[in-house]
């Protein structure tokens, strides 16, 4: 089975300027790029990967500012979008995908990020320890409702629609407003992050759609989280509820 990976974080109806998504994504960029060295060089997206390593940018308020401003990076309606890549090599490029600021209760913002599926890039970044950090460091860059780090096929294969915070992945992320996560069973990880959430890791190992172990141990997580109304469509931003930071 050829397998493939990526982590992501949504919310939705949270209105903000350019500036603001900015700020979170200079946030996000500064954190990742610290979980591992080819995260640490990012270029705009383009047609082709050597057109891409000619688009270095910084990723600081002000250039954020600048490329959210542009009209390609500018969203129907409300809400502004941006792609990026980092990566050395065309076989290992890193892509991030961001949507923000939208008041939309339709269509969610997002936060996403594709590893490459081979290669010594995928063999270290494919792991617990990154994909925990990169999920950290959605939930405090982002303050997203819920947030997902797993394998598409374990995805595909449990979720039709695949629908944000409505299945069980290998890692996830939940909102304190999401409600109190349960006791859940071995080798299970349960940890708060920074007052905000709560970060589930399944099991240390890199999660697989064809280990049965896996598979079972995420149905078991999945009635778990299940009883406890933790899984569900995403349901718009309350105000009061934002930090605003």
């Amino acid at each position: 089975m050829n397998e493939t990976w990526y982590a992501g974080a949504y919310w939705l109806g949270r209105k903000e300027s350019a500036e603001a998504c900015a700020r979170r994504a200079e946030t996000f960029f500064r954190s990742v790029g610290r979980c591992d060295p080819s995260w640490s060089r990012w270029c705009e997206a383009a047609e082709s990967f050597e057109a891409s390593r000619l688009l270095p940018f910084e990723p600081d308020v002000a250039n954020l500012t600048r490329m959210f401003g542009r009209r390609e990076n500018q969203e129907p309606g409300d809400g502004v979008s941006l792609w990026a890549w980092a990566g050395e090599r065309r076989d290992e490029v890193t892509g991030v995908s961001l949507r923000c600021g939208s008041a939309s209760h339709q269509t969610s913002a997002v936060c996403l990020l594709k590893p490459p599926s081979y290669g010594p890039v995928a063999e270290r970044v494919v792991s617990a320890g990154v994909m925990k950090a990169v999920l950290r460091s959605m939930a405090v860059a982002w303050e997203p409702e819920w947030a997902v780090a797993t394998s598409d096929n374990h995805r595909d294969m449990v979720s039709g629609r695949a629908r944000a915070g409505t299945f069980v992945g290998w890692m996830m992320y939940f909102s304190r407003r999401r409600g109190e996560v349960p006791p859940l069973p071995k080798p299970v990880e349960v940890e708060p992050v920074e007052g905000l959430g709560t970060l589930v890791v399944l099991t240390p190992d890199r999660f697989s759609a064809s280990n049965p172990e896996h598979v079972e141990l995420a149905e078991q997580v999945r009635e778990a989280l299940r009883c406890a109304k933790l899984l569900g469509a995403l349901r718009p931003w309350r105000p009061s509820t934002y930090s605003g930071r």
